[in-house]
């Protein structure tokens, strides 16, 4: 692992195969931000062609960097050359007849390949509510035949702390899942510190704890007990030397004692529940640390320095204990990846391709290396997407029992690649979570062959925060503004969408996310809705963060399906169209939702270097030194686009430190300012543009001096501001605004809005 750098750059010789830099330039000249927003993901067309000739081994990948330039093109950083990613890997030849196979694990059987994992859910957190049976019996619904729930729950249930009506409702959430034709089961998360200072003793009574656990379940109706040997829990703890240093039976003198307490447990719970109580295994399938200042030295008795980070287990480890808790009874594999110092990388270990152009960023201000680091047995080509398939398929060949992977396995994302993975053999099935929160309704969906219809996951990550009362206020889905809201304070009373007392005539001004999504939830309950967007095309800003984003975040998906929802609600769509209050007086609408978007105030200096409008960073000429003025997610989003071109970035924002990129979700935003800090980019927060001269800016600092640095240019991604202005005097009784217009920041809160105000309509 190296630390993220564009050193050794210019040791790559070579030019743009189409002349990146003006074929660019001469694209997107003029178009503006709503043109450039128009083109969308066509621009990704405009960046040269991955070189033929490429060796597609380790990564399995095109040789491609930032935006699918090729490897010889020197237009970037070197850091976006270490993971090459091959982008065209979503084709759509597919009838899914392997992922729609029927599956067996253990006694319990599935029609597809497609199973929840235990993760996604703080609905556990408010205890045993409707909102937590609802939101597992939609996903039954939605046609998931096989879910297993949050650890978490298992305090619920079981134990001295357990709910006194927890049996009934555990018995009555598994019927009605079983009208569906879903099985349950639960994962068990336990907790513990250092395992050397375990006795005996205390060991036994946690394998018991397991036990009367599984039997607990069994009583209500669970089929299923997941034992969780990855991550923090206690079962990693005793696999691996990195945490293990006993030298007793659990100790690390061979794989069989390190496997002992896992193994242990699964025999245990086999005899107390039945061959017939399926028992599934979590554990990390392969090992890195990432965070390298989490490495506390060891000293040996030659006074040799050891790392602990070459103590993490290997593939090969990890299919010796694969090897024993077959033997020892269990049903099925669930392989994840395991970077140690990382969590949410553990299960969404796709969150290392947030960066577009820097794939690989750690979090850490270091950078994977995916032909090299995880013994280079990751597929870190596709964004993420199915990153252990591989590996998984060496598992398979070693044991007889299913195996499933996890980390944004969605096969209405590439149909074909995950498609192929089934059918090659290499996972048996797959463990989804993002996807199905995201539109409990997707098994359905796709089985009926309507993946146009499914709402997808952006992979932003604002939905993992956390697991306190706190933490649940601030997570929510971009996509899906019910998730972690619906049944609380903070959001719908219901799912469902109470059908309109009286339809209204309904005009929606402006067809960006909220605007859209606002649309969509008023047409569904039975208004007549027309929505007016000024441009030629709908997804207001999402066009443009795509291409500031690049692919990751599927944010051209997330446009499609909005626009392909307005057409199945039937609401009439008119483009081209700026709407004064004479259009909104000869329409004479009962309701007027205002989605216009925000302003942006121009930075008021002046000087010897031009200061560049947000909206058209990417196509204006400028030199190598830039200032970018703001500290909102799209102005680091522009840092990051210009540092990932070469670059020198310097982020002035009045705002305070804590405010720093956050409309971000706390993880992307965590990737984004480590890698930035780490490639030189300097932020001055509590800071202003003091004066612009002959090639220089002077910047007035938040303690009290100023500090001049060369430039050439400012970028002003300044705070966005509200822009309400066209609802001062028209007459409509009811109007609303929503989205960046009423209370700028970011995606998922503009969809939010839009929802919440459809539904008081």
């Amino acid at each position: 692992m190296e630390l993220l750098s564009s050193k050794n750059q210019n040791d790559m010789q070579g030019g743009c195969i189409m002349g990146t830099e003006l074929t660019r330039r001469s694209f997107l000249a003029g178009l503006g931000v709503a043109g450039i927003a128009a083109a969308g993901a066509g621009l990704a067309g405009c960046a040269p062609a991955a070189n033929d000739s490429a060796a597609a081994t380790g990564n399995g990948g095109k040789a491609a960097g930032a935006n699918g330039a090729a490897a010889n093109d020197t237009e970037f950083i070197a850091a976006s050359y270490v993971n090459p990613q091959d982008t065209d890997y979503r084709q759509n030849t597919t009838d899914f007849s392997t992922l729609f196979s029927p599956i067996k694990i253990g006694s319990i059987e599935s029609s597809h390949r497609m199973i929840k994992s235990a993760a996604g859910s703080a609905t556990y957190l408010a205890g045993l509510t409707e909102e937590f049976f609802q939101y597992y019996v939609n996903m039954a619904k939605g046609g998931v035949e096989f879910i297993w729930v949050e650890g978490e729950l298992g305090s619920l249930i079981a134990g001295d702390e357990a709910a006194p009506d927890a049996a009934d409702f555990c018995k009555r959430l598994v019927d009605e899942c079983a009208q569906y034709g879903t099985s349950l089961g639960l994962q068990w998360a336990y907790m513990g510190g250092d395992v050397a200072e375990l006795s005996v003793d205390d060991i036994v009574k946690i394998e018991d704890v397991g036990v009367s656990l599984a039997q607990t379940i069994q009583g209500m109706g669970f089929k299923a007990l997941e034992i969780n040997a990855a991550g923090f829990n206690i079962g990693e703890h005793f696999l691996s030397r990195f945490h293990n240093t006993r030298t007793d039976q659990y100790g690390i003198g061979s794989l069989e004692d390190r496997a002992r307490f896992v193994t242990e447990c699964i025999a245990k719970i086999k005899a107390a529940c039945g061959d017939d109580f399926v028992v599934q295994m979590l554990i990390d399938c392969v090992e890195e640390n990432d965070n390298l200042t989490n490495n506390a030295t060891l000293m040996d008795l030659d006074n040799t320095l050891t790392a602990p980070s070459n103590l993490v287990i290997t593939v090969e480890e990890g299919i010796e204990f694969a090897k024993l808790f077959e033997a020892a009874g269990c049903d099925s594999m669930h392989l994840r990846l395991g970077p140690l110092g990382n969590h949410p990388c553990q299960f969404a270990s796709d969150l290392y391709f947030i960066l577009n152009g820097i794939e690989g960023a750690t979090g850490y201000g270091t950078q994977w290396d995916f032909s090299r680091h995880f013994q280079g047995q990751l597929d870190g080509s596709h964004s993420g997407a199915g990153m252990l398939i591989d590996v998984v398929a060496r598992y398979k060949e070693a044991v007889k029992i299913p195996c499933g992977t996890v980390t944004y396995m969605d096969p209405a994302h590439a149909p074909d690649f995950f498609e192929q993975a089934l059918a090659d053999g290499k996972v048996d099935f797959f463990l989804m979570n993002r996807p199905i929160t995201v539109d409990s309704e997707y098994v359905n969906k796709l089985r009926e062959r309507r993946a146009d219809e499914i709402a997808p996951c952006t992979r932003c990550l604002h939905c993992h925060i956390g697991s306190n009362q706190l933490n649940r206020m601030m997570g929510y889905c971009r996509v899906n503004a019910l998730t972690q809201r619906v049944m609380t304070e903070q959001g719908p009373a219901t799912y469902e969408l109470e059908p309109a007392s009286s339809p209204k005539k309904v005009m929606v001004v402006g067809g960006g996310p909220a605007g859209m999504e606002a649309a969509r939830i008023a047409a569904l309950r039975g208004h007549q809705v027309s929505m007016f967007e000024k441009t030629g095309s709908l997804g207001g800003m999402l066009g443009f963060a795509s291409m500031v984003k690049g692919p990751h975040e599927n944010l051209d998906d997330l446009a499609a399906y909005l626009e392909r929802q307005l057409e199945i609600a039937g609401v009439n769509v008119t483009l081209n169209k700026e709407v004064d209050q004479a259009l909104i007086d000869s329409e004479a609408p009962d309701a007027v939702i205002l989605a216009v978007g925000g302003t942006r105030t121009k930075l008021d200096v002046s000087g010897g270097v031009p200061v560049i409008d947000f909206d058209s960073f990417m196509t204006a000429d400028m030199g190598e030194n830039v200032v970018v003025y703001g500290s909102n997610a799209q102005a680091f989003d522009c840092a990051l686009w210009l540092t990932v071109r070469k670059k020198h970035v310097t982020i002035v924002t009045p705002s305070a430190n804590k405010d720093l990129d956050m409309q971000q979700s706390q993880h992307a935003m965590r990737f984004m300012t480590t890698a930035l800090y780490s490639l030189g980019v300097k932020v001055y927060p509590g800071a202003s543009i003091k004066q612009i001269g002959d090639g220089q800016v002077t910047i007035a600092t938040e303690v009290g001096t100023n500090v001049t640095i060369d430039c050439d240019a400012v970028i002003d991604g300044a705070e966005m501001e509200p822009n309400t202005a066209l609802l001062d005097g028209i007459s409509v009784s009811e109007t609303y605004a929503i989205g960046d217009c009423n209370e700028p920041f970011n995606i998922a809160l503009a969809i939010r809005s839009g929802n919440d105000v459809a539904r008081a309509l």
